[in-house]
Order: C-alpha cells, then sequence, then structure tokens
C-alpha cells in the first residue's frame, strides 16, 4: 500500500535546486482544513478551544497561522511560551503545563497571563511564594490505572506526570486558600491513540473528577482539558480518526455524566500537535550512496538528528521514492543516515522499489516531533524549513543552520593557542 503525496517530483525538484536536502515541507492548506474540520466537530460546545502542542512544530511561522485560525498555544517551557507570544498568543490563549518547573518560567507565565497548568502537590506553595497565585489554576491529573497508556508516553502509573486521584481535592483546596478563585482541570495520559473509545472515558474522569471538586470544596470547575494524544495514520493499511464520530461520542458522554447534576458543562480544551501538523509535514532526502553486506543499504543525507522517531521510538514513517511511486516494491532495504549510532535508520527491511542514487526519496507524516527534536550530534546541521502555501509558492520558514551558528557559543578566543 501507498501514501498519496501533495506534490510532484518536478515540483520538488524545483525546489531542491534552491534549497538543497535534506528539507522540512510543511502544506498550508491540508493544515488549514484540518484545522478548521476539528473546530467545527466540537462547535457543540460552548467555549470549545484546541490548544496547540507547540513541542510538535515550534515554528513560529506555522504557529502564527494555527493561532490566526482560532487555536491557542500549549507551552510546556521557558522557550515555547516565548514562540506563543511571539506568534501572537496572549493571556488565556496560553496554556503552560509543565513539570519540575523553575521558578523564572512560572514567573513568565504570569507575566503573560497564561493558564497555569500545576504539575505536583508540592508546586502549589512553590508558585505562590516564588510569583503568586493567579486568579485561575489548573491541575494535572494522572489517571493512574484508571486509563491505560502508550508506548511513547508510558503506562501512567509510571510516568512522572501529574497528581493522583486522592490528591485533587487536597491540591484544589490549597489552590484556593493561596488566593485562586476559578479552576481548570487536565489530564494527558496518552499519545498516538487512532482508538477513538479512549478519549470520552477520558473526558468521564475528568468529568467525575469536577464533580467531585464541586461536592467537597463548592468549586465550579471552568474547563476539561483533555489533552492530546489524537493520533495519526502513519501506516498506510491504517485508517485516520473520525473526527466527527469521536465528537459526537464526547458529547455523549458529556450529556449522560452531568445529567441530573448541578455543574454546568464546563468548557471543553484539547491540546493536541501530532493531529494538527503531523500529516502535513515531509522529510525530503536524497539517496547518496547503497551498501550491500548482511542487509542491502541505502544510505540518505538526512540523518536521525533531521528525525528522531524512528530511532527514538522504533516508530514507523512511510517512505516514498518520487518518481517511483507506482512502481513495484521489489526490493527490500534498511534506509539509514551518516550518523556513528547503528539506530540511526529510516526504515528497516522496507520493501520499496529499486532505488539509485540522486533518488528523492519523501519520509510522510514528519510535521510533528520531527523538527522540533532535531540535534547536532555529529556536528550535523540541523535543515531549513520551507512552507507550501495555498497559490502554490513555497517560502523558507527556517534557514538551515550553518557552521557559524555550531559555534556562535564558542568563546574560541578564551581557548589557549587556538588559531581560527
Amino acid at each position: 500500500m501507498s501514501k498519496t503525496l501533495p506534490f510532484t517530483l518536478a515540483e520538488v525538484q524545483k525546489i531542491v535546486e534552491r534549497y538543497p536536502t535534506p528539507l522540512y515541507l510543511y502544506t498550508e492548506n491540508e493544515m488549514v482544513q484540518n484545522t478548521r474540520t476539528l473546530q467545527s466537530a466540537f462547535s457543540w460546545n460552548i467555549g470549545f478551544k484546541e490548544y496547540f502542542a507547540v513541542k510538535a512544530a515550534p515554528n513560529p511561522f506555522l504557529m502564527k497561522i494555527l493561532h490566526t485560525e482560532g487555536l491557542g498555544m500549549d507551552a510546556s517551557s521557558l522557550a515555547e511560551l516565548e514562540l506563543s507570544y511571539t506568534a501572537g498568543a496572549r493571556g488565556e490563549q496560553i496554556m503552560f503545563t509543565s513539570n519540575n518547573t523553575p521558578a523564572k518560567e512560572y514567573r513568565r507565565a504570569r507575566e503573560l497571563g497564561a493558564i497555569v497548568n500545576l504539575d505536583d502537590l508540592t508546586h502549589i506553595e512553590y508558585l505562590h511564594t516564588n510569583v503568586g497565585m493567579p486568579e485561575l489554576i489548573s491541575f494535572r491529573l494522572n489517571p493512574g490505572e484508571a486509563l491505560g497508556g502508550s508506548d511513547i508516553i508510558g503506562k501512567p502509573i509510571e510516568a512522572k506526570f501529574g497528581l493522583m486521584y486522592d490528591q485533587l481535592a487536597t491540591a484544589y483546596r490549597q489552590a484556593k486558600s493561596c488566593g485562586a478563585t476559578r479552576f481548570g482541570i487536565h489530564t494527558m495520559p496518552i499519545s498516538n491513540q487512532l482508538d477513538i473509545s479512549y478519549f470520552p472515558e477520558t473526558v468521564r474522569i475528568l468529568l467525575e473528577a469536577a464533580l467531585m471538586l464541586q461536592r467537597e470544596l463548592g468549586i465550579a470547575t471552568e474547563f476539561i482539558n483533555m489533552g492530546g494524544g489524537l493520533g495519526i495514520p502513519y501506516r498506510p493499511e491504517e485508517r485516520p480518526i473520525d473526527i466527527v464520530a469521536l465528537s459526537r461520542s464526547i458529547e455523549v458522554t458529556y450529556e449522560r455524566t452531568l445529567s441530573g447534576t448541578a455543574l454546568a458543562a464546563p468548557k471543553l480544551f484539547m491540546e493536541c500537535g501530532r493531529y494538527i501538523t503531523g500529516p502535513y509535514g515531509f522529510l525530503i532526502t536524497r539517496a547518496i550512496h547503497t551498501k550491500d553486506i548482511f542487509r542491502r543499504y541505502v544510505g540518505v543525507d538526512a540523518t536521525m538528528a533531521n528525525l528522531m522517531r524512528p530511532g527514538m521510538y522504533d516508530a514507523y514513517h512511510h517512505i516514498s521514492v518520487l518518481g517511483k511511486e507506482n512502481a513495484p516494491n521489489t526490493e527490500v532495504y534498511d534506509i539509514v543516515g551518516s550518523l556513528c549510532e547503528n539506530n540511526d535508520k529510516f526504515a528497516k527491511q522496507r520493501a520499496l522499489p529499486r532505488i539509485d542514487v540522486g533518488d528523492i526519496l519523501v519520509i510522510h507524516d514528519a510535521g510533528a516531533h520531527g523538527h522540533s527534536m532535531g540535534f547536532n550530534y555529529n556536528g550535523k546541521l540541523r535543515s531549513a524549513e520551507l512552507l507550501l502555501r495555498p497559490d502554490g509558492s513555497v517560502i523558507e520558514i527556517r534557514r538551515a543552520e550553518t557552521f557559524d551558528d555550531l559555534f556562535a557559543t564558542l568563546d574560541l578566543s578564551a581557548v589557549e593557542g587556538f588559531r581560527a
């Protein structure tokens, strides 16, 4: 089976004449349309908001496009707070969900008016003492054995994130005593989940927690944040999430859980990253070597430094050979980079068309946790990011790194005997 591409070999050849491989190419039109579909599906919930998980694709140009479409920004670090502000997000358009957080990061979140989402009981006094308790506060719930986990995040009971359910009442009571007057609740126990039955159960757990807080503390929860975790079909045989069916199942859960209670339906928030940008980013690379030993290898000019997911998680990313999309998959290759690490592989024993040196390969679904997880091991330089606009034009939204960037943080004058 294969995946379709939103561009042709001729179009990519024209791009790489100006911007050398490897490079990232994002498609704006498809990204925007998907965002609009998501928001339309959940329009039944007054106040629904998707907070884009900045960690997935922290490029201010992409973030600005998404913010213009009405998305908030989910930040997990000081840098992501600044990126969110740069992209135009203000105040409660920013959700700050971090862990093991330094005071200066909480301080900046408060300066920006972001919603602060605390990760632990001990952070209440830490925040109150060092920064001051904001009016609006939220807590991250770790559901423990109530929900299953995933290969990426792990089992909730083994995860470092969030409070246990039995700690919630204490947490909100303490926050209230420190001056908080508005409240939300959040969870994020899953990643890349394609089974939509998982998410209504997540919402039910959050609503039950909100009802408990109302009953025990008289707190009216303004919002529940079901986190992200909506998966994408990395493999051609996988089916994408039916977002309308998902929304409807969550709406039914809302109505059933809140029926007969005094709790007004809280606003529903989510913080998808992968679902928003993942399918709309492609790593473009070129075959530069072949090698036949115990296995047959194709060496490309991209490395795990450009896309870590296959090496880190053994994750599958589909690969197309441009110009040979309809050719039979008669060969079996490992597709590898040039790092001095044996997990520097984009594919293992993958059936593909015959690949010749010079062929352009497209690695699909790299638009989330791709470029953002890049690194400089072996002195590799991170690649450019390009955007394919709806009118067919291509713009550079992040230039490729140079050796000057690599050495910019070094004070070579301090090295005795150094010669430039």
